[in-house]
């Protein structure tokens, strides 16, 4: 008898087969992550009761309750209650948010100008946009355009008096413009002094390293209201008589060397994690130094600190609120300011305006945050498409 070869091969793959109910949908993503563990399932319970306590009274405060409009006090003082609230309180008085709105986004600058203003964040907006999406073309260009030709654009309209433009002083500034203003200028400057510093930090020339050293640790070393006092008070003693500068100017100076000393020592973070065979490697390649750190080993070093990079623009721009020591008034001193005009003077007021600044600033610092989670996943080696 003839014997038969039973042996068998696959020529097609087996076909894919859905995950078991268990590990996917809502079910397991709540099963998976907020009751894992009798521990967490009980911290789930106590944080959903804590929620269902407080957000009915937060909502009646901020939204039912809350008055919108109204010209002066009394629409706050005579508001209806929408619900039951903890006893002396009274519903949001958003009309004042309402009434100041203008002076906390510009302060005081003249309403007839203001269109300067708009005029200037509509260009901001526009190149900083392109910067931010990965794929967009002509990226050199627009770099270019932003942190060199931007800056002198944005003066000569905000401040003016010449080519035709009214001059604005910067007394009159304030609100969110200050804050913004403040923060740009301070982000863009602090960077590349702050690479400077670190790469100063590590040098091997023995002078450039002790001017580095004590640079850093000197501002370091002492808090941002002791340079923006230095900046205003101390710095027109180290010029020429006769020549002054401009209170902002003082503070941008001020706030800039501040940022720049905290970011040398996170960008030298990122310098001592890149490994030796980086600096061997750009070497044996006949690498000037320049080149070995703009080429090789400072994009990996920035790529591996963008939290601490980002972390420090946040803190600067929450920093800005204390220009308000040097009478300058960014949007929180702005806010506190007219928390002291007798016709909005109600138990609210104050509330609503702080919440309203810290919106605000919310807004922006966690924008900031959530775009550098993004960059370091697109920057990621394990990155995927």
């Amino acid at each position: 008898m003839q014997e038969h070869d039973i042996s068998w091969v696959r020529t097609e793959m087996a076909l894919a087969q859905s995950a078991p109910r268990s590990e996917v949908g809502p079910a397991a993503w709540l099963r998976q992550n907020l009751f894992s563990t009798p521990v967490n399932a009980a911290l789930t319970v106590l944080a959903l009761l804590f929620v269902a306590w407080l957000l009915p009274q937060v909502l009646n405060w901020a939204l039912f309750s809350a008055v919108w409009t109204g010209a002066d006090r009394t629409a706050c003082l005579n508001a209806e209650q929408g619900g039951p609230l903890p006893s002396g309180w009274s519903g949001a008085c958003w009309a004042f948010v309402g009434a100041k709105f203008g002076q906390f986004m510009v302060g005081r600058y003249p309403v007839d100008e203001r269109w300067r203003i708009y005029l200037t964040a509509v260009l901001f907006v526009v190149l900083l946009a392109p910067l931010l999406i990965p794929r967009a073309p002509f990226k050199r260009l627009n770099a270019i355009l932003f942190f060199a030709v931007f800056p002198f654009v944005a003066f000569w309209l905000l401040l003016g008096g010449f080519l035709g433009l009214s001059y604005v002083e910067t007394p009159l500034w304030g609100g969110l413009l200050v804050t913004l203003v403040i923060s740009y200028v301070g982000i863009v400057t602090s960077l590349p002094l702050g690479v400077l510093l670190a790469l100063g930090r590590r040098s091997k020339m023995p002078a450039v390293k002790l001017l580095s050293v004590v640079f850093i640790e000197t501002v370091r070393g002492v808090p941002l209201v002791v340079v923006l006092f230095m900046a205003s008070f101390m710095l027109p003693l180290f010029v020429p008589p006769g020549m002054s500068f401009d209170k902002l100017l003082r503070a941008l100076i001020g706030v800039a060397l501040f940022s720049s000393a905290y970011m040398a020592e996170v960008i030298r973070g990122g310098l001592q994690a890149i490994p030796k065979g980086q600096y061997e490697g750009a070497d044996s390649l006949g690498l000037g130094y320049w080149q070995k750190m703009g080429l090789i080993v400072m994009p990996q070093a920035l790529k591996l600190v963008i939290p601490g990079i980002v972390n420090t623009f946040i803190g600067m721009f929450k920093d800005t609120s204390l220009v308000l020591i040097i009478s300058m008034f960014d949007l929180l001193g702005i806010v506190k300011q007219n928390l002291a005009d007798s016709n909005w003077a109600t138990p609210q007021t104050a509330k609503s305006g702080l919440i309203f600044a810290a919106v605000v600033f919310w807004i922006f610092c966690f924008g900031m945050s959530r775009y550098s989670q993004y960059m370091e996943r697109r920057l990621d080696t394990g990155y995927r498409r």
